[in-house]
Order: structure tokens, then C-alpha cells, then sequence
């Protein structure tokens, strides 16, 4: 049994609490979220500007915004069930603004609590 964080940034806002829900019934243990922005769109006009100068227009920006989920997860097949639920919420993600999902093996973790999945 291998621990994982599973990271997932979408862009449409609208399917937050789908993907909560979602991850709750699936026995995700537990879930951090954060508002977000990624630093390249397509279209960006600062693409040749230095990393700082091209950062602080994107964040002064009015672009819409993203959420990002983090969770640790002990259970691969929670794993497996978080990724294929999440998948099918936010859609294919080779699809533009859809979002990014991504997993990280974790070597060591404090403080996770291990949650059944919900029928």
C-alpha cells in the first residue's frame, strides 16, 4: 500500500462541490483546497518577459481563477477511485480548460486519517 497525494486543479469553479462530494463518498480522507491561477494561458502576451515581471501581470490580472485540491491518500484504491470520479466531473483532461490532475508518491505523512468509502 503505497501513499500518495493526489493534486487536481480545475478551472471550471462551478464543479467544486461535485468533486467534493464526490471524493467523500469515494473515501477520500480528507481534502485542502485553495484558489489558484496558473502562470500560462494560451494567448499570453508576457510569454517573452522575464519569470517576475510576467508573474506580477498575471496576477494583477482579472482572469478567472482555478481550485486546487490536495489530498494524501493511503489506499490505492481510494486513490483509484478519487482519480476515476474526479475524471468523470471535470471531463476529458486533454481537453483545454479543463484542468490538471496529477499523483505524487508520498514517503513519509503525519495525521492522515483513513475513511471508508460511503455506499
Amino acid at each position: 500500500m503505497a501513499t500518495n497525494l493526489l493534486v487536481l486543479v480545475i478551472d471550471d469553479t462551478h464543479k467544486e462541490l461535485d468533486i467534493l462530494e464526490a471524493w467523500e463518498k469515494a473515501g477520500v480522507p480528507g481534502v485542502t483546497i485553495l484558489d489558484s491561477q496558473g502562470s500560462r494561458r494560451e494567448g499570453n502576451e508576457h510569454d517573452d518577459l522575464p519569470l517576475f515581471v510576467s508573474l506580477r501581470a498575471v496576477l494583477s490580472s482579472e482572469e478567472s481563477r482555478n481550485r486546487t485540491f490536495f489530498s494524501v491518500i493511503d489506499d490505492d484504491a481510494t486513490l483509484e477511485r478519487a482519480i476515476l470520479v474526479a475524471q468523470q466531473i471535470v471531463g476529458d483532461f486533454r481537453d483545454r480548460h479543463t484542468g490538471i490532475l496529477f499523483v505524487v508518491p508520498v514517503t513519509r505523512a503525519w495525521g492522515i486519517l483513513r475513511v471508508m468509502p460511503r455506499e
